[in-house]
């Protein structure tokens, strides 16, 4: 009977977030309690259990777990050592095992360490060996490093975006798993770097130009001879090394194969690449709209301080600037602000509040905003998402009335792609004039498909889709948009473990 070791370390992070994440910011379980909980929630690793669960001749060896809550800044030392620690010392106390799948991100990254899941995998290696099959899901916001490739035996990615399919991409990557352990393929993967950050909404696979390359990988994957399949967009706001666009293609041993697709789905991106990019509005410009609209809900889409992208939440730049220029339209947005939140529960429900909100974790793009406020509600920030079940923990929550806006205020950062936060406290956003999205895209029925109208704001922050502003110094250059004129010169890499180069028949 194999046993399939199961672990993750999750997290995706901007570099242009000054505010550190730590260790309280990921939930961790261990042992079976992995287990338990993925069972109950739409994503990869619920999705990988719901495939091993189905084989009677499976022992699954749950072992750990560090889930971000939120994404966030670069992870402190301290906490990365931490988390690497106790991971690579439950994957040391596990019995023996046949199989590994991981589940991961991609674009994490620690204040010396800008390449935690790749070194994690080669850590891995010297405690399990090299013969072990490895397999590893990923975002596609990840950043697809050669030492992950290395050290893993195949990679398997979401394909698509916004992401709803967390739950397949563990379904898909459990499958190839069995099939590594049966010794039915051996898997070689091609890659090709593409130099490249682009955001806007070619980038929904559903509708974008971006889906015709996924598209592509997708027929690749489901073919005779081929494994996994996709790309990799890069969260434009991990600043490191290896920062930039990614095709690849893995086959059952056939490398050839593999480079041609690899090429051939790298191609089709760079015709289109220039196209996805995001206009943005003003915030002036948007202020001027929020006041002319007359009929229905205006989504003011601030994408800069998306708490999913890594940013800090403490953004009061719409809030400010629909403030200053007199609009009077009932608006429902989220803040970060702890101090805020103690303010509120000292002083209880109902109470009239005198307070300073935002610019508290990004002083220098935010400046604390005095407002008057009722407390209208306290709660302790636990709920579950809307879209797939995870536990989410925003800490002590309050919302707060000020005039004709209410701010849904948490003491930490949580994820924001979809309606939850606002719903598990009380406010319906089809019931405002406008409403502040701290996401660059939601699944379509989240606002897009109600909304009269989604605006995209060029408000500061440390995700914003104006890359030039953010004043990146480790990523590769020339890089598109960050530099004129940027030729690509598509080149492969090929990476295969050497037990299958050994023992290859094709």
């Amino acid at each position: 009977m194999p046993r399939i070791l199961i672990a993750e370390c999750k997290q995706e992070v901007s570099t242009f977030n000054p505010h550190l994440s730590g260790y309280e910011d990921f939930g961790i379980r261990r042992g079976d309690e992995l287990l338990s909980y993925h069972r109950t929630v739409r994503n990869e690793i619920g999705g990988a259990v719901s495939v091993f669960d189905t084989r009677t001749d499976v022992q699954l060896v749950p072992t750990y777990s560090a889930f971000f809550i939120t994404s966030g800044g670069t992870l402190a030392k301290p906490a990365w050592e931490r988390i690497a620690v106790e991971f690579l010392d439950a994957i040391r106390a596990a019995p023996p095992v046949d199989g590994v799948y991981f589940c991961m991100h991609g674009a994490m990254a620690s204040e010396e360490e800008l390449d935690p899941e790749g070194w994690l995998l080669a850590e891995t290696r010297k405690i399990l060996g090299e013969d072990i099959p490895i397999v590893v899901s990923l975002d596609l916001h990840g950043i697809l490093t050669d030492r992950m490739l290395e050290h893993s035996d195949a990679i398997v990615a979401y394909h698509t975006y916004p992401h709803v399919d967390f739950l397949e991409t563990g379904q898909r990557a459990a499958r190839l798993l069995l099939r590594l352990l049966s010794g039915d393929v051996r898997p070689v993967t091609a890659k090709v770097a593409i130099p490249a950050l682009v955001r806007g909404d070619e980038l929904i696979t559903a509708t974008g130009l971006f889906g015709r390359g996924i598209a592509q990988a997708q027929v690749v994957e489901n073919s005779p001879g081929g494994l996994s399949a996709g790309m990799f967009i890069g969260n434009p706001f991990t600043d490191v090394p290896a920062l930039r666009t990614y095709s690849f293609v893995v086959t059952d041993n056939d490398p050839a194969r593999a480079e041609c697709e690899a090429l051939r789905i790298a191609e089709g991106f760079w015709l289109n690449h220039e196209k996805m990019r995001v206009p943005l509005l003003s915030l002036d410009e948007m202020a001027r709209i929020a006041a002319a609209n007359t009929s229905g809900t205006v989504a003011l889409v601030d994408a800069a301080d998306a708490t999913s992208s890594g940013a800090s939440g403490d953004s009061n730049a719409i809030l400010r600037k629909l403030i200053e220029s007199g609009y009077r339209g009932r608006t429902l947005l989220p803040l970060v602000d702890a101090p805020a939140v103690r303010r509120a529960f000292e002083a209880g429900i109902g109470a009239r509040i005198a307070t300073t909100v935002g610019g508290t974790l990004d002083p220098r793009r935010f400046h604390p905003l005095h407002i008057e406020a009722t407390v209208r509600l306290l709660a302790d920030g636990r709920f579950r998402s809307e879209s797939f079940g995870e536990e989410w923990f925003a800490g002590p929550t309050a919302v707060l009335e000020s005039g004709n806006f209410t701010l849904v205020v948490s003491s930490r950062a949580v994820n924001l792609y979809d309606r939850s936060f606002f719903h598990a406290h009380g406010q319906d956003p089809r019931r405002f004039a406008a409403v502040v999205v701290k996401s660059p895209h939601c699944q379509h029925h989240m606002f897009a498909d109600w909304c009269a109208r989604m605006v995209n704001v060029d408000a500061p922050g440390s995700s914003s889709a104006n890359l030039r502003s953010l004043g990146h110094t480790r990523c590769p250059r020339p890089i598109f948009p960050l530099d004129p004129d940027v030729k690509f010169t598509p080149e492969v890499k090929l990476f295969q473990r050497p037990r299958y180069k050994q023992t290859s028949t094709k």
